[in-house]
């Protein structure tokens, strides 16, 4: 990438993480653009859509939860384990308003650039979940799916009753016990 090229492309996602943290997932382009100081055709060039735009900022953290998952994997006690891996995926959807709905949506279009970050971040969740079910930690009959659409959930209340994430986390820990 040429050296201008490079500097839009970071002032984009600067901008772009501004504005989806003070309006949510729903901001304006063209704002993130104007901002950025480009034009419009510029952020489409980097980010042909909305998705690809919030694959960009959220690729290292979703990196940062598949290698938290490896790790835990290790653990000797597996629902603690699965419950520390949850704790950090709900605050990683708690980025952003809007968040927890843009990824669930995404889960079910092959066509989003987010398509595949968000099946990597479910499969190692559902490493996870195995491994705790295998240790009869936790209910069998869980899906990984249902598992990460609960969290989700909570983080999309989090969003209508602020600081109130680990009191969800717990009372859907409690609920998912073997």
């Amino acid at each position: 990438m040429r050296a201008d090229a490079r500097r839009n492309y970071e002032r984009l996602l600067k901008e772009a993480d501004v504005a989806f943290r003070e309006r949510g997932t729903d901001a304006s382009l063209e704002d993130i653009a104007r901002s950025a100081g480009v034009g419009i055709g510029t952020l489409y060039r980097h980010f042909p859509t909305r998705d690809a735009l919030l694959e960009a900022l959220l690729h290292d953290r979703f990196v940062a939860l598949g290698d938290l998952s490896t790790e835990l994997l290790e653990s000797s006690e597996p629902r603690v384990a699965l419950i520390n891996w949850l704790s950090e995926f709900a605050r990683s959807s708690n980025r952003y308003e809007g968040l927890p709905a843009s990824v669930v949506a995404t889960l079910n279009n092959e066509k989003s650039q987010l398509y595949a970050s968000c099946h990597a971040m479910s499969d190692a969740g559902a490493r996870l979940l195995a491994k705790a079910q295998e240790a009869g930690e936790v209910r069998a009959d869980l899906k990984a799916g249902e598992l990460l659409l609960l969290v989700a959930s909570l983080s999309w209340a989090n969003e209508h009753s602020p600081d109130s994430i680990d009191r969800f986390l717990t009372l859907l820990v409690e609920g998912i016990k073997a």
